[in-house]
């Protein structure tokens, strides 16, 4: 089971996981802050980043660059548009086989390994229970 704990402070509101890794949550008007959307938007490229990188790397083929940026425009005022994975990749020099394998490895991992990506494609129900 995943499980992060989102509580307010005295300065916001702070995301807290059970390692002690903490990321500070507002509106966009805050600075220094990721708002939620945002922190979706950087859920979906971490799960993809977190695996294409080693796995391409395992194939033999390090990257001298990986990025990514990750858009959705606002579809409606509480829903978002199709979701854009743009990666931006440095390939290491005199290794002509190392884009093809990045590009098959991002695409399968995508389309197959990226819980993330793979849960906003197909919907995964949202329950909101109450503790006194």
């Amino acid at each position: 089971m995943a499980s992060v704990n989102v509580e307010r402070t005295d300065d916001g509101f702070v995301a807290r996981n059970s390692r002690g890794a903490e990321v500070p949550i507002g509106s966009g008007d805050t600075e220094g802050v990721f708002t939620p959307v945002e922190l979706l938007l950087a859920a979906v490229g971490g799960c993809n980043i977190v695996s294409v990188e080693p796995l391409t790397a395992k194939r033999g083929h390090r990257l001298a660059k990986l990025s990514m940026t990750i858009e959705a425009e606002k579809g409606t005022p509480n829903l978002l548009g199709p979701v854009t994975i743009t990666y931006e990749v440095q390939l290491p020099e005199n290794d002509e086989k190392a884009e093809e394998v990045f590009r098959n490895v991002a695409t399968r991992v995508h389309a197959n390994y990226c819980t993330v990506s793979n849960t906003l494609q197909k919907g995964t129900p949202v329950h909101v229970t109450f503790e006194p």
